[in-house]
């Protein structure tokens, strides 16, 4: 039995069951809300299974779901290597987001990553300790640092609203997700203008981790079919 990993409430929930279902994949979630199993009509030998979405990437990474839907920027926090893990077999088209460094609008003198890194400096100098940047994202966030050459902060953790860690003097600048950009406004932080961290959205990954015999790799293939990925998602579903 092939298993794919859904987000198991919300928007993305039913978001993922419409884009299954304009192809021809009708996904239902079992009788209770509670319940985290469902049924899908349209391929034979698929088991669905709910999730929340920051379950599915450890999910995939561990082999117990062949398939799974969540979004790009969980799958690459969670997972070091992930393309060594996951596969993208394609992009659902929601769940957009971006992850950016912002800092306060107040801060004239710092537009770009190079500018950020001269006040951390510069902050450093000041005040004894590192500039603070608050985030859930710590991998992502170091990862891009380090190739952008930006040294001298630190790294807060932030599980609550990030934006509002600077207004609260816990952090001087922030690395979140935003679609429009209106709460980072309302709390006077500015998105640097080379702080694009990564774009992310939904997709559905391939786990390289799963057990892949013959009975799940057919139920792929006619998976693979129905939802007319493309070559190169093909390619990956069938090279595992």
């Amino acid at each position: 039995m092939l298993k794919i990993g859904v987000p198991s409430k919300g928007r993305l929930m039913e978001k993922t069951f419409d884009w299954f279902g304009a192809r021809g994949i009708v996904m239902r979630q079992s009788g209770a809300e509670r319940e985290y199993s469902g049924t899908v009509e349209g391929v034979e030998g698929v088991e669905l299974v709910l999730l929340s979405a920051g379950e599915i990437p450890r999910e995939l990474a561990a082999g117990r779901i062949h398939l799974g839907v969540t979004g790009s920027d969980l799958v690459r926090e969670k997972l070091a290597d992930w393309d060594r893990q996951v596969a993208e077999l394609a992009p659902l088209g929601f769940g957009h987001a971006d992850l950016i460094i912002a800092v306060p609008t107040g801060w004239a003198d710092v537009e770009t990553l190079d500018d950020l890194d001269a006040a951390a400096a510069q902050f450093r100098r000041r005040h004894g300790f590192r500039l603070r940047i608050a985030t859930k994202y710590h991998r992502l966030v170091r990862e891009f640092l380090t190739r952008q050459g930006v040294a001298d902060y630190q790294l807060i953790d932030s599980q609550g609203a990030t934006e509002g860690t600077v207004k609260n003097l816990t952090a001087e600048a922030v690395a979140d997700i935003t679609s429009s950009g209106e709460t980072l406004r309302a709390n006077h932080l500015k998105i640097l203008g080379d702080g694009l961290i990564h774009s992310s959205q939904a997709m559905l990954f391939l786990s390289r981790r799963a057990t892949w015999e013959a009975p799940s790799r057919a139920t792929l293939a006619a998976l693979a079919e129905r939802l007319e990925l493309s070559r190169e998602a093909a390619d990956a579903a069938t090279s595992i």
